[in-house]
């Protein structure tokens, strides 16, 4: 597997541009395009978000993504609606288009993040109430709250319409989602940590879950056979997911979203990718089954274009 990451380096899905599908948004992550007939479609890149900064790309990431945000959408179908239509690509999804809402929801369930929005961030600048939640003096990183907690944040304006569903129904369901997330992981030896949902209306006014759920990106995970030893160590947790690379940008760069990105270097990129594969095996119970072929001309064939 090693050996295939590597050869990957070069030939990684940095954008796509595909005049014919529509009219073309670009994500941090995703190429989307909107089509005459309303449906979306989302092609996942190779790209690398932390910080709110595209750090680089990392080999068959977006295959990962799309792939695993798929099954996580088919398993919680019955718990939350969602945008798929169809996934005729490793790293195409085909979706209704929605009007997202202006807030995405992010469930945490432990003390933990890097970032300067991230709840450690401020619990150890001495913050004891987080976004409406208040936090208990003495707690350590990487700590477990005593019960998830849903932190919504506001996003970039997109329409000024009003809510079809109540407050309460958005929160009930992220909570839904959140601890049918966490059984799933833990019984394939992980902890689902904390997560983010991004929610929309589709045309007919049916409030669903879309971009991605439970993925390395949007998702921490750690493994759960070696959490409370570590922790009572005072040491980080294992984790799965693309706060390795944060941790690096942070330790040996010293970066944190300031100015143009370091470089990664070919052996954090192959690392990266080889924890997001892991993940998707581990969640999934099955091996990724990675295409190697030219990205750009296989997705032309997948979406006949």
């Amino acid at each position: 597997m090693t050996d295939l990451l590597h050869d990957g380096l070069g030939r990684t899905l940095q954008a796509t541009h595909f005049d014919e599908l529509g009219a073309r948004y670009e994500g941090k992550v995703r190429d989307n395009y909107t089509t005459r007939d309303g449906r979306r479609i989302l092609i996942a890149t190779d790209r690398l978000s932390t910080f709110d900064v595209v750090v680089g790309t990392i080999p068959y990431k977006g295959q990962v993504l799309n792939q695993l945000a798929a099954h996580w959408f088919a398993e919680t179908a019955a718990i939350a609606p969602n945008h798929v239509i169809s996934v005729p690509d490793p790293n195409v999804t085909i979706a209704h288009e929605c009007e997202p809402l202006k807030a995405e929801f992010i469930m945490r369930a432990y003390l933990t993040g890097v970032t300067t929005t991230s709840i450690w961030y401020a619990y150890e600048r001495g913050t004891r109430r987080f976004c409406g939640h208040a936090l208990p003096d003495g707690m350590k990183k990487n700590q477990k709250l005593e019960r998830p907690i849903l932190t919504p944040s506001t996003k970039a304006e997109k329409g000024d319409h009003d809510l079809s569903v109540s407050r309460a129904e958005l929160l009930a369901m992220g909570e839904r989602l959140f601890a049918f997330g966490q059984k799933r992981a833990r019984e394939r030896g992980l902890i689902l940590v904390d997560t983010k949902y991004e929610l929309g209306r589709k045309r007919d006014g049916q409030i669903v879950v879309i971009d991605e759920i439970h993925t390395p990106d949007s998702s921490r995970y750690w493994y759960a056979d070696d959490y409370e030893e570590r922790f009572s160590r005072g040491e980080e947790p294992r984790g799965l997911d693309k706060e390795y690379v944060r941790r690096w940008l942070v330790s040996e760069r010293n970066y944190r979203g300031e100015g143009p990105p370091p470089t990664l270097p070919d052996e954090v990129r192959v690392e990266a990718a080889r924890r997001y594969i892991a993940t998707y095996e581990l969640i999934t119970g099955t091996k990724l089954v990675l295409d190697t072929s030219e990205p750009m001309a296989r997705i032309r064939k997948a979406l006949s274009i």
